[in-house]
Formats: C-alpha cells, sequence, structure tokens
C-alpha cells in the first residue's frame, strides 16, 4: 500500500461515490477503479459495498479510514521536515565559545542566525581552544569561535572581526591621565594575563610584544578568563591587556585607555568548522559569518 493508493481511498471513503472522488482527484473514473480494487486485492479483504448510489464503507474499510489520515499527515510532516532540514532551516548548530567571546561578537552573530532562521536549535558549549579543537576532530560540535589558531587539514578558520587591543587599569593609577597608553608605558607595571593555557593566546602576545619592543613585564598573575583578570584590575593587582569587548563588562574602578604599540594593535577572533562538513545548517551559519566579517571590514555595525 503505498501513499498514492491511501489518498485514492480517503478520497472514496470520505465522497461515498466513484464519481465525485475521481472529480476531487482531478482523474477518470475507470484508473480510480481499479486502484480501488488492487488496493483491496492487496489487503485481501473488501473496503466498499457497492451500492446504486455509490459506495459504503466495510468494517475493514471504516479500520483503514481510522489510520489513513494520521499517516498521511505523517508522510506530509516528514517531507516537509525533510525539505527544511535540506535547506538548513531546522536542525541543531553545536557552537564552541570562550570565555571574553561571549561579551559582544559571539552573541551578535548568534542573534543575526536565529532572527533568518528561528528553527534551528542552537547548543552553546564553553570550551577552551584546545577542547574546540578535539570537539570539532570528533565531531561533537558543528563550529567554534577563538583566537590564534594554527591552520591544520581539514579545520577551516575564518575571521570574524579584528578586534582592537585596550590597556585596562585601576581607576586610580597614574597611567589613566594618558588618553592612550604606549606599551612601553607598561614597562615594569604589574601585569595581569590571560588566558593561563597552553596553547598560543593573548598572554603569549603580550609576552612577545614586550620583548621585541624592549619593555620589561612584571607578571603580577595569571589568570584563565577575562573576567577574573579585569576583576583582580578592578581591586588594584595590576594592569592588563585585553581586547575592546572586555569594556562591556563594566566592572567598578577600572578604566580603559587604547594601547599604542608596533606589535600588538588587534587580536583577530575567527570561526573555526570541519571543511568536509556539507551541513545545510553549517553551511547556513558561515553565510551570516561571512556577512557580519564583511559589515565589519567596510566599518560596519
Amino acid at each position: 500500500m503505498d501513499l498514492r493508493q491511501m489518498k485514492y481511498f480517503l478520497a472514496l471513503a470520505q465522497e461515498l461515490n466513484f464519481g465525485r472522488a475521481a472529480q476531487r482527484l482531478h482523474m477518470a473514473q475507470p484508473p480510480l477503479t481499479r486502484q480501488i480494487r488492487g488496493l483491496e486485492e492487496e489487503l485481501g479483504t473488501p473496503l466498499f459495498l457497492r451500492t446504486p448510489k455509490g459506495v459504503e464503507l466495510t468494517a475493514a474499510g471504516q479500520a483503514l479510514l481510522d489510520e489513513v489520515p494520521n499517516i498521511l499527515s505523517l508522510a506530509e510532516r516528514a517531507s516537509e521536515r525533510t525539505r527544511l532540514a535540506g535547506e538548513g532551516l531546522i536542525g541543531r548548530l553545536d557552537v564552541g565559545i570562550f570565555g571574553s567571546g561571549v561579551l559582544d561578537v559571539i552573541p551578535r552573530l548568534l542573534a543575526d542566525f536565529h532572527r533568518e532562521r528561528p528553527a534551528v536549535r542552537l547548543e552553546l558549549h564553553n570550551m577552551t581552544k584546545a577542547e574546540q579543537l578535539q570537539a570539532l576532530r570528533e565531531r561533537r560540535i558543528t563550529v567554534g569561535f577563538n583566537r590564534l589558531v594554527q591552520a591544520e587539514p581539514g579545520l577551516g578558520v575564518e575571521i570574524v572581526l579584528r578586534e582592537p587591543l585596550v590597556v585596562g587599569l585601576p581607576e586610580t593609577h597614574p597611567l589613566c591621565e594618558r588618553a592612550q597608553i604606549d606599551l612601553r608605558d607598561l614597562s615594569g607595571v604589574p601585569m595581569i594575563l590571560y588566558p593561563n593555557a597552553p596553547l598560543p593566546g593573548l598572554a603569549q602576545e603580550v609576552t612577545a610584544a614586550f620583548v621585541r619592543e624592549g619593555a620589561r613585564l612584571e607578571v603580577a598573575q595569571e589568570v584563565e578568563d577575562v573576567l577574573t583578570c579585569v576583576a583582580l584590575v578592578a581591586s588594584g593587582f595590576g594592569c592588563c591587556i585585553t581586547t575592546q569587548s572586555a569594556m562591556s563588562l563594566r566592572l567598578p574602578g577600572v578604566a580603559y585607555r587604547p594601547l599604542r604599540s608596533r606589535y600588538l594593535r588587534d587580536i583577530a577572533l575567527c570561526c573555526l568548522y570541519r571543511t568536509e562538513d556539507s551541513s545545510p545548517v553549517l553551511t547556513a551559519f558561515l553565510q551570516v559569518v561571512r556577512s557580519f566579517a564583511a559589515r565589519q571590514s567596510n566599518g560596519g555595525t
């Protein structure tokens, strides 16, 4: 019994007349008669009693009528969901995120995508860079966001934006009087570095810039995330170099100034994904990422 036969049966069961059912189905009556006869032979039982005025359902026919509308509805739903999934309009997107990345850019990207495809379920996973890379290899996440990611086979890395770096200082610090702070001005100043992680990150970039510019880096604390870092700055433990998005934390007691450096101007936020992943949901998400990146490079918001 196929879906076409079910539709023929349902039309006749509702019209109880071959002529009207055929007209409703936009077909001639003889083919409809043959289809119903073939269905009855396949099921091994009469479904209709022929009467002078048309037909009546047998007990077997009534039993089939109780099921067919649900079957057709499920088939239609399955067809529609298959189409939507093929267009990336439904499904699930597992996203690897990290501390400071959720302060500005990533939520805006996810909001853009959600507006376009509200039926796609977004699952966020807070992970270190190493954890994101491993999760991508093991297909536990679809995309990740991080900084300073080394290229490797099968890994797509696309720059979302380059974020300016700023200096965070206790608001009573003498350097707060400056409109901007040169990296050399931080020579010998207690600094709080993050993230304290084995893979290259902002902490390593800051360390390298101090060396290249001949400034002395005095490390007061090494922490794992930007919130802890800025909180320590607010408490007077030292200064930090962080991303412009960290300013949105607005912790009392912290002032921010632009950083001037020959080697440390900005840091790229990247979107990571498996290059062989042909998922329509991923394809749609990457379109949003690229559109966002293009707006940023053109000075948009």
